[in-house]
């Protein structure tokens, strides 16, 4: 069973529009979370992942972090071990 894939994201963000793109690329069964209009989901996010920037990207349990980090894991030929 494919991992799930939990992204939080905001409004007119570049980075979360790029992370979502390679998100489809690969296919992954995600769920976003908009989190621009909604104070308790971003307090929510930030608790979890500890950061107050979006995206934040959770594989599974595992905090992934941003773009840049999901894109690098990506690089590295390990995205596609942690959607596995």
């Amino acid at each position: 069973m494919p991992a799930k894939v939990t992204i939080y994201t905001g409004s007119f963000c570049g980075y979360c529009s790029a992370a979502l793109r390679l998100l489809a690329i690969k296919e992954a069964d995600y769920e976003e979370i908009k989190v621009s209009q909604d104070r308790e989901l971003r307090e929510e996010m930030e608790q979890r992942s500890g950061r107050h920037t979006v995206p934040q990207i959770f594989i599974g349990d595992r905090h992934v972090g941003g773009y840049d980090d999901l894109a690098d894991l990506e690089q590295r030929g390990e995205l596609d071990k942690l959607l596995a």
